[in-house]
């Protein structure tokens, strides 16, 4: 977590000298063309570019501040950040996948059906929240019954 928080301090600096730099240039392309408010030539900031390259800014520092500040409280070390760490060390529990489970197949069509009464009929949408709620109650109770029940 080491290299993501130099990563995103880094990311801030580049964003605020960027913006920077973009408004200086902005400055000096444009100081023979007229503004737009009073019609005659003169030097002005351009702020859409300027205020968003600052935001991107403050976003990466509040990520980079979040980030450091968990790494802090968690109080050990990841196993990215040794460099003595293996590949294996880094692997995690993911959680208990069905590959042979049609369900989620189901309830994406679902969704898609959903969407689609949406954007043509609402009689559809209707066929397909009852599609879904079928498919979500069976993904969650796959394995209360059946073949691989408990």
């Amino acid at each position: 977590m080491n290299a993501t928080v130099r990563l995103f301090w880094i990311l801030t600096g580049f964003c605020f000298v960027a913006a920077a730099g973009y408004t200086v240039w902005n400055l000096f392309s444009y100081r023979d063309a007229p503004t737009y408010s009073t019609g005659v030539a003169g030097s002005s900031v351009e702020w859409v570019g300027t205020i968003g390259l600052a935001l991107v800014g403050v976003l990466s520092m509040f990520i980079a501040f979040y980030i450091q500040r968990v790494f802090k409280g968690q109080g050990g070390e990841l196993p990215e950040d040794r460099l003595d760490a293996n590949i294996d060390d880094g692997d995690a529990e993911q959680g208990f996948f069905s590959p042979w489970s049609w369900w989620p197949i189901m309830l994406a069509g679902a969704a898609a059906l959903l969407f689609l009464g949406v954007a043509i009929g609402v009689w559809i949408a209707f066929i397909a929240a009852a599609i879904g709620i079928i498919s979500l109650v069976g993904w969650v109770y796959e394995y209360h019954r059946g073949y691989f029940g408990h």
